[in-house]
């Protein structure tokens, strides 16, 4: 039984530093349970899809300008096989894989938006039945483009966590295969999957980034994007890896809750965020032993610094490009507003002038090609 805690809601942004990171071992596979080829045949798979391209690496030069630092990188997952999120890298590879030691005839998730939109495309192309179960608070434009994709929707009035436990329970009802991101013990292989495919997003911008990184700010989330991020860097740099800064919405944010109580807790409340995708109470157990000692720091971002980083994005000064990011997706540049605006946190991070940063934008704006969320 996991020990419940109620979410702290600063209304400035806080960073709280990880006291488990490892900043001296090598990386342990054993350890981690996810290892250099599992990234690697996901890689190799995901690049012969048909329509594959990588998603693009945008230099902020105007806006690292603006914000103190030396460069700013912006990899954009909006236009990822047009369905406007990195989950299309984790549902149907892990689904993939699936279907290539198991006779599957439906599956099923709990999701607000796309993971439920990239499993739902996956099967279809598949010619496999979807159900996806929703939480609630979601939007009626988020559940149709779910819907669009061929998914049955099943609304579930309950957060995530209590709708994901209903799924658990009617799936073995039926003979769903459950195709989920978030881990939990018996759960593991699919979500480790997922995180393989998460994964090759880091590989693409280490091929393309002109300097090298000295910190990257993630969303978390579940934690498996994060973690995956983590697993590349840690692999290919070991203790030279650059600082990683996980961002979190006040309301849900079971990683930084996670890393101050030395092991995976609950988040009560009913995580309503504009950061919609990272509405989760608990970290998946998959990404738990990644995110304990590969991240550096875990950061809270107030709900009314989100709408502001997504109209930066959109029009942009000084020749930057344009980025059509929703809240989810700008919540790793409204971390980096909120530092420049506080000198004091931003030097207890290294963060300056001479700093290289990496931000991602996980999801587009609702109704466009990037319709997202979690």
């Amino acid at each position: 039984m996991l020990r419940s805690v109620v979410p702290y809601d600063p209304k400035t942004a806080l960073l709280w530093h990880n006291p488990g990171i490892d900043r001296k071992g090598a990386y342990d596979t054993a350890f981690t349970g996810f290892d250099a080829a599992r990234v690697q045949s996901a890689a190799a798979a995901i690049r012969a899809w048909d329509g594959y391209l990588p998603a693009p690496l945008h230099v902020l030069s105007a806006a690292a300008k603006k914000l103190g630092l030396g460069a700013l990188y912006c990899k954009d997952e909006a236009v990822r096989f047009g369905l406007g999120s990195f989950k299309v890298l984790g549902a149907p590879y892990a689904l993939q894989r699936l279907c290539a030691t198991h006779d599957v005839k439906t599956v099923a998730c709990v999701s607000d938006g796309s993971h439920g939109r990239a499993l739902a495309w996956a099967a279809r192309r598949l010619g496999i039945g979807c159900v996806v179960y929703v939480p609630r608070g979601v939007s009626a434009a988020r559940v149709q483009a779910i819907a669009d994709q061929g998914a049955r929707i099943v609304q579930i009035d309950a957060p995530y966590d209590d709708a994901l436990i209903v799924l658990r329970r009617e799936a073995e009802q039926e003979g769903w295969h459950i195709v989920s991101d978030f881990g939990y013990p018996g759960y593991e292989g699919v979500p480790q999957d997922c995180m393989a495919g998460y994964a090759l997003m880091m590989d693409e911008v280490l091929q393309t980034v002109q300097t090298p990184l000295t910190h990257v700010f993630i969303q978390g989330g579940c934690g498996g994007l994060a973690a995956a991020m983590i697993a590349v860097l840690w692999m290919r740099f070991g203790a030279a890896r650059p600082h990683v800064t996980v961002v979190e919405p006040a309301r849900a944010a079971s990683l930084l809750e996670a890393a101050r109580a030395g092991q995976p807790v609950r988040i009560i409340g009913d995580l309503q965020t504009a950061m919609s995708g990272l509405a989760f109470g608990v970290v998946s157990a998959q990404a738990w032993p990644l995110l304990r000692t590969g991240v550096d720091a875990f950061m809270i971002v107030p709900e009314d610094a989100v709408a502001p980083a997504v109209e930066a994005l959109a029009h942009p000064a000084g020749g930057d490009p344009a980025i059509a990011a929703g809240e989810t997706g700008a919540a790793g540049f409204a971390a980096l507003q909120q530092l420049a605006a506080r000198p004091d946190l931003a030097a207890q991070i290294r963060l300056d002038d001479k700093s290289s940063v990496l931000i991602v934008i996980t999801e587009g704006v609702m109704g466009s090609a990037g319709t997202a969320a979690k």
